[in-house]
């Protein structure tokens, strides 16, 4: 299906293509990672403000959240336009969150523009620390998310999508503890927490071949000693643990856990792991509004694909968002097939020209479908029924009172 975006929302976009751009450039010159990213919200939140938008700040409890919500002339839904605007350690935007906020105001702000007087409430949210910190998460069990009736925003990538699946994740730090001794007088005196944590690596690395194709477990080590002659009493490993559903992340987690326990036995040391951030779930995307979206950016030019386990999954927070409010995150490419995310490689694609006009393709059929969520009840009840269709049939002693 083939949609055609109106006229005055297309020309609405396209007059703020520059202003999309040089905010785009803006804040992926000023990369700042997880929950320090008070530049970019000074920047977003002046521009909201500017365009008519009531914005909040320090929104959950979060020095780097906001909202800002643009009223209409009637009562209706509550409609709401993620932004991430947090950087990677060490590579900055090479997830590109900076397309995700200046596409996405933008799309908030021309729909807002070219139609005042919608219904309900649109609403925009600025969500901090998606690369590992679970900022969405955060807010949505500090309710911020209460009372918004749906929630849309895409991310850029190698391929265009109208829907990928996400993977649960558990994001773990294990802490091996020993006993220090001069590594060349007498290092039987000491218990090597490097040693700790090399051996649980190497154990988790024996793991992977018996656990299921869609499980994903990578760390690295974050504090390993502080000199060679003296035998580390301490050592730190990150490390994710991911699978296709939190169920199975249940399962899977006790053997990554007991990899670490059998390292410390190994070794004479001991070992603790907590979680760094709140558990990631899967992701549950709403097609009723990923084809409506689709059928616009086919009006425009681009072809999402249908979603496919052949597409390879990452995690991220909106997947505890989607278990709760219906949602999208669709895809747009940015680059080349295959260029990996979280690399050089893609960061330098989220500057680009070529970028930049895709991302005014599909923040112009987000626009579009915003403004349809908001003044069409009949697609929103499509919505909100594909969605308690896809929510998990409670079991005996579960069921709602």
């Amino acid at each position: 299906m083939t949609l055609r975006v109106p006229a005055d929302l297309c020309a609405a976009v396209r007059e703020r293509r520059a202003a999309l751009d040089q905010l785009s450039l803006d804040l992926h010159g000023t990369p700042e990672t997880r929950f320090e990213e008070h530049y970019a919200v000074e920047q977003l939140a002046a521009r909201l403000a500017v365009a008519g938008f009531a914005v909040d700040k320090d929104v959950a409890g979060l020095p780097t959240a906001f909202t800002a919500t643009h009223r209409g002339s009637a009562d209706g839904p509550t409609i709401a336009v993620l932004l991430e605007y947090d950087a990677l350690p060490d590579i900055g935007h090479g997830c590109g969150h900076n397309l995700i906020a200046a596409g996405g105001l933008t799309a908030a702000v021309a729909a807002a523009s070219v139609r005042p007087g919608h219904r309900g409430t649109l609403k925009v949210i600025g969500t901090p620390g998606e690369e590992g910190g679970g900022g969405k998460i955060l807010m949505l069990e500090r309710g911020v998310f209460d009372g918004v009736d749906a929630a849309v925003m895409f991310h850029p990538a190698d391929r265009s999508l109208r829907a990928r699946h996400a993977l649960a994740a558990s994001h773990l730090r294990v802490v091996f503890r020993g006993v220090s001794a001069h590594a060349a007088k007498a290092p039987w005196d000491g218990r090597s927490a490097a040693a700790g944590t090399q051996l649980f690596l190497t154990a988790v690395d024996s793991l992977r071949q018996f656990i299921p194709p869609t499980a994903r477990v990578h760390g690295v080590v974050v504090r390993g000693g502080g000199a060679p002659n003296v035998v580390p009493d301490h050592a730190e490993v990150d490390i994710f643990v991911r699978e296709a559903t939190s169920a199975a992340l249940d399962a899977l987690l006790p053997r990554v856990l007991a990899a670490a326990d059998g390292a410390a036995l190994a070794t004479g040391t001991t070992v603790d792991y907590t979680e760094t951030a709140p558990r990631y779930t899967e992701r549950n995307n709403n097609m009723v509004m990923a084809d409506r979206l689709a059928a616009y950016t086919a009006g425009l030019g681009l072809e999402l694909e249908p979603p496919s386990p052949q597409n390879p999954a990452g995690s991220s927070d909106i997947g505890n968002v989607s278990a709760k409010i219906p949602v999208i995150h669709p895809y747009v490419q940015i680059c080349p097939r295959d260029t990996p995310g979280h690399s050089v490689r893609m960061r330098e694609a989220a500057r680009s020209p070529y970028a930049h006009d895709a991302v005014e393709t599909i923040t112009t059929a987000l626009a579009a479908l915003v403004l349809d969520l908001l003044d069409e009840p009949e697609l929103l009840d499509e919505v909100r029924a594909e969605f308690r269709a896809s929510l998990p049939v409670p079991t005996r002693g579960q069921e709602s009172p």
